[in-house]
């Protein structure tokens, strides 16, 4: 039986995979309502045939404009279900849409601070049991210093309201912080955390009405974000063949604390690469920050490929039925490998099909605005082993 009709879906076009989304709700008979900046005719085949109607607006940032979309399509569909982007940089606009028009499936504008700033986050991981990183807001350079007497150097500052690794930065030593202090852009809340030997691992999850998950992965960061932006590093990362029990454990319980419902999430955790004295073991699990999105970028395409499975059906099939009778397939790693144009690789591209084309999945420019993080071209490859995966990825780095 379906369970609801109306869905507003905010900027179906971008990612471009996001399309998948769409078709899979409108599948299930839902009308999918679109509202986006690109014209119609622009929009790719695939995602034209998936939506019910598409709203153009001039900009997706005039919230005025956007809201008299949704008023369109609730006085010509109805009440309205659900509304949903998918994307980060959308949260706080869906969440005030919902507010404004009353669809109770998903986050409000009152729950914007909890999900949004790392800061409020540190208090429902620790309702969750999941010890955080120590931390300090920066507000002028004497508070900065009595924050680093207690933790030492390397810090790393970022945005306490921001997306991925865009402005976050590891200060090493006084002359760091005087220069961040004097650079650091005006009426951005920054915050100073003591900086963790750890490796990024990540439970996805599609959650149901209820708070409990339908489908769980997870993925691990080899190279940290922070170092592919800054550092222009190669982007590394892979859907893990299998789900470590403590990882799922805090995932479960990380998604209860923040109250996550009818959600794709991405949670980060830190696993600890040596013993900290203020955070734990070697190998324990630490809280980081919360996403209440999917993964970016073709991290759903990766899922898919790691499981033999399609989590753009089993996303659709919660918001409609709230379950889903979705087989998952064989398990596998699924390694992404970003690389940047001008270094000079020792396998380049017609090497690397040579040698790995029967299990590349996908080889790929990277969207200019997803670049910065993910490199500029990207190779996605599924192997049976670690070190297999190992392997491609040291193939994949090596310059002459």
């Amino acid at each position: 039986m379906i369970l609801v009709k109306n869905l507003v879906f905010i900027s179906p076009n971008f990612p471009t995979n996001y399309w998948q989304f769409c078709h899979e709700l409108r599948n299930n008979g839902m009308n999918v309502l679109g509202i986006g900046e690109q014209p119609y005719d622009e929009l790719l085949p695939q995602l034209k045939q998936s939506l019910t109607e598409y709203y153009k607006v001039s900009n997706l940032e005039n919230y005025d404009e956007v809201y008299r979309a949704v008023a369109f399509f609730a006085f010509k569909y109805g009440r309205i279900d659900f509304l949903e982007s998918n994307n980060e940089y959308w949260l706080e606009q869906d969440a005030a849409l919902r507010t404004d028009f009353n669809i109770t499936t998903g986050f409000h504008t009152c729950d914007i601070p909890r999900i949004k700033y790392k800061s409020k986050m540190k208090e429902y991981y620790k309702k969750a049991g999941i010890v955080t990183a120590r931390y300090h807001l920066v507000k002028d350079i004497k508070g900065c210093r009595t924050f680093l007497k207690k933790v030492g150097y390397p810090v790393v500052v970022k945005p306490d309201n921001g997306v991925g690794a865009a402005a976050t930065y590891k200060l090493r030593c006084d002359e760091d912080l005087e220069f961040f202090m004097a650079t650091k852009p005006e009426g951005v809340p920054y915050i100073m955390e003591e900086f963790v030997n750890a490796t990024v691992n990540s439970y996805d999850a599609i959650i149901d009405a209820e708070g409990n998950p339908i489908f769980e992965t997870g993925n691990v960061t080899v190279n940290s974000v922070m170092d592919v932006v800054n550092d222009n590093q190669e982007s590394l990362f892979y859907i893990v063949k299998d789900l470590a029990d403590d990882v799922r454990e805090a995932g479960r319980a990380t998604v209860k604390s923040f109250g996550a419902k009818s959600r794709f999430v991405h949670l980060e955790f830190f696993r600890l690469r040596e013993d900290n004295e203020a955070l734990g073991k070697k190998g324990q699990i630490i809280g980081l920050e919360v996403n209440m999105r999917p993964s970016g970028g073709v991290t759903p395409d990766m899922i898919n490929f790691a499981r033999n499975t399609n989590v753009y059906k089993i996303w659709a099939d919660m918001i409609t039925y709230n379950s889903t009778l979705l087989p998952v397939g064989e398990h596998s790693f699924c390694g992404f490998a970003g690389r940047w144009d001008g270094k000079n690789y020792k396998l380049d591209h017609s090497a690397v099909m040579e040698k790995y084309g029967a299990h590349i999945k996908m080889a790929e420019r990277v969207p200019q605005a997803l670049a910065g993080a993910m490199g500029e071209y990207m190779y996605v490859a599924c192997f049976k082993t670690q070190q297999e995966l190992d392997d491609f990825y040291a193939d994949m780095m090596r310059c002459w």
